[in-house]
């Protein structure tokens, strides 16, 4: 979808009551499932001391710096490395939700088609659905990010300014889990918002440029002087 069909679904939604329709959804029509009910949790790959670099390695890994709320910032800068054992490694799969608990702000993010062979470090927790006929993985990972979540991971953590969960906190997150075409309607409007919000930038940042290009026409037309007629 493209950003402006996404911004127009957003704005169709919202002038159709949605957003109230939602609400009830979420406190009427929902069920309460803890998260180890739904899905399974486990930490990344065990990497023992810094993650060494082997340039064209076959496996990429996924590093903290790499995933956002949005998903992965980029696949081409993935760190790449060989993993060793018998063990075949846990790869991410498609529909994965990477879940950076440490630090001041706790993210989960949804991955779509990582490069195969991948892998994310040990301070990242992979969270996948075997519930899918149940819950769909991108409205889990909206409500991850959601203050109540947060709320509850911040009276749960260890530390002051930078957090750490442990694995049996993230176990006892409470999700709200609607029917499966109501949270499809959530999952789509979070896009249209997110797109929304990129074209605000977009345009934003297009205004500054053409600002800045006036200044520089101006300043080459008449040039900067400290003198006085």
């Amino acid at each position: 979808m493209d950003s402006d069909a996404s911004v127009k679904m957003m704005q169709l939604l919202l002038t159709s009551g949605a957003l109230s329709t939602i609400f009830c959804i979420m406190t009427n029509d929902s069920k309460l499932r803890l998260l180890r009910e739904v899905a399974r949790i486990s930490l990344g790959h065990p990497f023992r001391g810094a993650i060494p670099e082997v340039p064209n390695g076959t496996v990429h890994v996924v590093q903290v710096r790499d995933v956002n709320p949005s998903g992965l910032t980029s696949c081409d800068t993935l760190l790449r490395t060989e993993v060793d054992g018998r063990k075949e490694p846990d790869w991410l799969c498609d529909q994965d939700i990477l879940f950076v608990t440490r630090g001041a702000l706790p993210y989960a993010g949804l991955m779509t088609n990582p490069p195969a062979r991948t892998v994310c470090s040990s301070h990242i927790y992979v969270v996948r659905v075997f519930k899918t006929d149940l819950l769909l993985p991108a409205f889990l990972a909206w409500q991850l990010n959601q203050a109540p979540v947060r709320r509850f991971l911040r009276q749960s953590a260890e530390g002051s300014n930078q957090l750490s969960i442990r694995r049996t906190v993230l176990d006892r997150i409470a999700i709200r889990i609607p029917p499966l075409d109501q949270q499809q309607t959530v999952v789509e409007m979070q896009r249209a918002a997110v797109a929304e919000r990129d074209a605000m930038e977009a345009l934003i940042k297009s205004r500054e440029v053409e600002l800045e290009a006036v200044a520089e026409r101006l300043l080459n037309e008449t040039g900067p002087t400290d003198e006085h007629d």
